[in-house]
């Protein structure tokens, strides 16, 4: 089962990318979301193949996701 979701937020640093023994490519990045002016959630998020090497390639620090 997979789980979606949906968050809107900026990116704490540039999303890493990684190739696993297999050959496949994986991006992790983490989203800090503003919940209101004193709360903030961090998000933890992961993207695989195209996805990943799209997400990469087009987002660095500070971008809105």
């Amino acid at each position: 089962m997979i789980n979606n979701i949906t968050i809107m937020g900026r990116l704490t640093a540039d999303p890493e990318r990684l190739v696993t023994a297999t050959g496949k490519t994986r991006t992790t990045a983490r989203i800090a979301v503003a919940i209101n002016a004193e709360v903030t959630e961090f998000h933890e998020v992961e993207a695989w193949e195209k996805t990943a090497e799209f997400f990469s390639a087009n987002f660095k620090k500070g971008a809105p996701v």
